[in-house]
Formats: C-alpha cells, structure tokens, sequence
C-alpha cells in the first residue's frame, strides 16, 4: 500500500488525482495539502481533512505535485527532509528552479515532467525521431489550452522545442500559444519544408490522462532509491 500526499488538493488536477487514487487498491489517500489561507482547509475530501501543513508530508510515501514554482520548492525541502518521494508535474519552472530539484533528487527519488501522460511521452519520442530525420525543415509549436492557464508557452511545448534543438541544433523560437475557453490540452508540431508538410498532433480529452499518468509514476518512484526520472523512464 503506497501512503499517498497530493499538493494542490483543491485544484483541477489534484482533485482529480485524489479521485482515481482512492479507487486504486494500492493507494491510501493520507495528506490532502492547500496553500495556506485556503477557503476549504479544514473541510474533507474523501474522508481526509484538508490541511496547509506541509510537515505532514513526514507521514506519506509519495508526494504528487501539482501547484506554483514556490509552493514546490517548499514541499520539495521537505521531501529531502523526510526522505519521501515526489511526482512533479508543476509547470512554470525556471532554470534556477529546475537545478534545485535536479540537485534534491541525488537524496530522493523524483519523476519530474511538465506532462504526465503517457500519450504526449509518445509524442516526444515521435517528435525526436522525425527532428533526427527531418533535420532541414524549418519547425513551429502550436499549443492550447484554457483560459486559466498561468504560463505560456505551456511546460510540454517548451520541452518538445527543447528535444528538437538538442537533434537540430535550432533554437525553435516560433511557439504559439493558445489560451481559449476550457481546452484541456493540445500540443501540435509542424515539421514544413517546400516539397510537404508533417504534423504530429496530440488533444487531451480529459485531465484523467494527466491524473492517471501521476498515479502511474507514484507507483513506479516508491521502488526508486534516488534518482531524477521522466515519465519516458517511468515503466
């Protein structure tokens, strides 16, 4: 039985996480964690009073994070503290940040992505084979998603150009980015050249996938010593 804490346990994500995750047989819901000041802490989610206590985190195997840059870095100390594991699936991240949890994953385990679904990490692999192969074309990342969605471009369009300079060499400086009525999800990559034109193109339906893809990586992080992973790495 994995203890379970979810960060954000109010919001879109986490409250969809908590959802699946008491469904799960492997999964015992222990800390359901909100900002402080919060308007619903003190109240019960799925029989769990919600909190704003961060050292709970002492009580749980496995944290999943789904808040704001500096919501994670607190909670990430923590985990280093108690030596817990953590799923991060916080967008918004800057370089500064991205090497604090690169540097706290050589003391815990940590799956770090800006998505957690398994289909947009088949995305990524496809992408990264046609930019090895389709190397002279010239490249653009369309992204949209809904209207309450803090940054842009979004975390998954930054990695996609991020795995097509590390095959190209090009900086992809064209990303449009979307923000329109409650689109949960969708990524588009255009490789263009004067003879045709490819497109690889992925629509999230529902915030299940992401959900159920940060369950998927709970379960695989609990069986790791210390070590930063992808959801690509996650099996």
């Amino acid at each position: 039985m994995i203890k379970l804490g979810v960060s954000g346990a109010c919001g879109k994500m986490g409250s969809r996480i908590i959802e699946l995750a008491v469904k799960e047989k492997d999964f015992q819901l222990i800390i359901a964690l909100e900002a402080r000041g919060h308007p619903k802490v003190g109240s019960l989610v799925q029989g769990i009073k919600i909190s704003d206590n961060p050292e709970e985190i002492k009580n749980i195997d496995c944290l999943i994070e789904f808040t704001n840059p500096l919501a994670t870095l607190e909670h990430l100390n923590i985990c280093v503290k108690y030596n817990k594991a953590m799923v991060i699936g916080t967008t918004g991240l800057n370089e500064e940040e991205k090497s604090k949890v690169k540097d706290a994953a050589r003391y815990i385990p940590i799956v770090f992505s800006p998505n957690m679904s398994v289909g947009v990490n088949l995305l990524f692999r496809l992408v990264r084979e046609a930019a090895r192969t389709l190397c002279d074309y010239e490249v653009k990342i369309v992204e949209a998603h809904h209207i309450h969605k803090k940054d842009a471009p979004s975390g998954t369009a930054k990695m996609l150009a991020e795995i097509i300079r590390k095959q190209t060499g090009k900086e992809i400086t064209d990303i449009r980015a979307i923000r329109e009525g409650e689109i949960v999800g969708d990524h588009r990559v255009i490789f263009d050249s004067p003879w045709d034109k490819i497109e690889l193109f992925h629509s999230a339906k529902t915030r299940d996938i992401f959900a159920k893809g940060a369950l998927v990586a709970a379960r695989f992080v609990v069986k790791q010593k210390t070590g930063l992973f992808d959801m690509e790495m996650v099996r």
